[in-house]
């Protein structure tokens, strides 16, 4: 993906994202499956995880992206999180 890709600690991402979508606007979600294979850093291996591509509009009118990956749990979680968001927005 592109220069952005960032894996962060559960806690960090939460707050990353949270502060992207209260000052920007959410114009495009991708996500992909992957699975780890090897790695010469990583002790667990064999285990999907998710890469998620959000793309906003910045308050000043610029375009950016940002990728993360997240272990299923937490993209389980980021979704259950994003659709409450999303049945709260409805209401508004």
């Amino acid at each position: 993906l592109e220069e952005s890709n960032r894996k962060w600690p559960k806690a960090s991402l939460q707050q990353e994202v949270q502060a992207m979508l209260s000052t920007n606007q959410i114009v495009d979600i991708q996500w992909k499956l992957g699975m780890a294979l090897t790695s010469d850093t990583c002790r667990s291996l064999n285990s999907p995880y998710v890469t998620l591509l959000l793309k906003f509009v910045e308050t000043s009118g610029q375009i950016c992206q940002r990728s993360f990956e997240m272990t299923i749990p937490q993209f389980q979680n980021f979704h259950r999180q994003f659709r409450e968001i999303a049945a709260v927005m409805e209401t508004v």
